[in-house]
């Protein structure tokens, strides 16, 4: 089981100044490099931060580390500007790049950006093959469909001969997708172990009915690893991201455990959140943020559900979840930023947590 990073833009949003909040974001880039994780995964939504533009500033910083999007879509940009991105990043960091691609939030770019959005699962498929044409000689594609793209050639391609595309997917036909098309799959954060008990035979066998090779599939699920001896405040937190993310559309499947009734809890924090009528009118994560009833929505959520879906406490505690993820064969896991922790001790607790 290797180790990932995950950063987002927040952390930019509340630090004043932007050279302090620049400095931050790549030190915890650098230490994870020097520490030996696999990879940094940069998120990427429409009123964040240029995602591709920190991989950029990652990629001169870092000699190891594989760099890639947490994620982005072909919304926000078209395929043929993540090929060339992406294709930039393999170029700056010597063959490093991957991509971590999802549908994003269609009711962002329908309402509220005008792109047309079509079927998601079908605009992912098209720009798969895009892209895979493009970044294999002869470097030419051709598609028809929700893009219409004939004969475009790319000059500047990536290093590596096969790039790897992970596809974020929680519903059915993403999953599908996922399995025959893409390299691995990112599951999003919350997932309960009955979740993946099921999912991941399914991923395999359905990888093996498109004649690929089952054991050559990448499957990474957002932990954020979190090492405390006090864990109440960190499951707080965790508390008002569930309802932040968990409660947009098609975010909840993943959530499911015996004895908790999800979909009632779901229902409720929808309400609470206002989530439905922020989206109706295509409304962004600010908007759903200040629409919010943070404290009431932490109230709904019990603590025994963020902690069974959490991977927060001593090492011991996350040791013994991580071994069962290891055991379903989970292949990649995320740790939270370092914070404070300089890259040797950064290292010594990927050792300690290693099953």
């Amino acid at each position: 089981m290797k180790f990932c990073l995950d950063l987002s833009h927040h952390p930019w949003t509340r630090e004043p100044d932007p050279r302090v909040a620049a400095g931050a974001t790549l030190r915890a880039v650098r230490i994870a490099d020097e520490a030996g994780l696999d990879s940094v995964w940069i998120s990427e939504d429409p009123d964040g931060w240029d995602a591709f533009a920190v991989l950029g500033a990652a990629a001169r910083e870092t000699t190891r580390l594989r760099l890639g999007t947490g994620v982005t879509n072909p919304y926000l940009r078209h395929p043929n500007v993540i090929a060339m991105s992406v294709a930039t990043i393999d170029q700056l960091s010597a063959g490093r790049a991957f991509l971590g691609l999802g549908r994003g939030q269609p009711e962002w770019y329908a309402r509220s950006l005008g792109v047309p959005v079509g079927s998601p699962p079908a605009v992912l498929r098209e720009t798969i093959a895009l892209l895979r044409q493009w970044w294999q000689p002869p470097h030419v594609a051709s598609v028809s469909g929700h893009f219409a793209v004939s004969a475009w050639q790319r000059a500047v391609v990536p290093v590596q001969p096969h790039v790897p595309i992970y596809l974020a997917a929680v519903g059915p036909r993403a999953l599908r997708l996922a399995a025959e098309e893409a390299d691995g799959v990112l599951i999003a954060e919350f997932a309960s172990l009955p979740f993946l008990t099921e999912l991941i035979p399914q991923l395999r066998q359905r990888r093996a009915a498109a004649g690929r090779d089952p054991s050559d599939f990448a499957i990474f699920v957002r932990t954020a690893i979190e090492i405390t001896a006090q864990p109440e405040t960190a499951l707080e937190r965790r508390k008002t991201l569930l309802a932040l993310i968990n409660t947009l559309p098609g975010m909840d499947r993943h959530l499911a455990l015996p004895n908790f009734d999800v979909p009632a809890l779901i229902a409720r924090l929808r309400q609470v959140m206002h989530t439905d009528e922020v989206l109706a009118r295509g409304g962004a994560f600010i908007d759903i943020r200040r629409a919010a009833d943070f404290p009431a929505a932490r109230r709904l959520i019990p603590t025994e559900l963020i902690d069974a879906l959490s991977y927060v406490g001593t090492i011991e505690h996350v040791r013994a979840k991580l071994r069962q993820l290891a055991a379903l064969g989970v292949t990649h896991v995320f740790l939270t930023p370092p914070g404070p922790l300089e890259a040797a001790e950064y290292a010594a607790l990927v050792e300690q947590l290693s099953v």
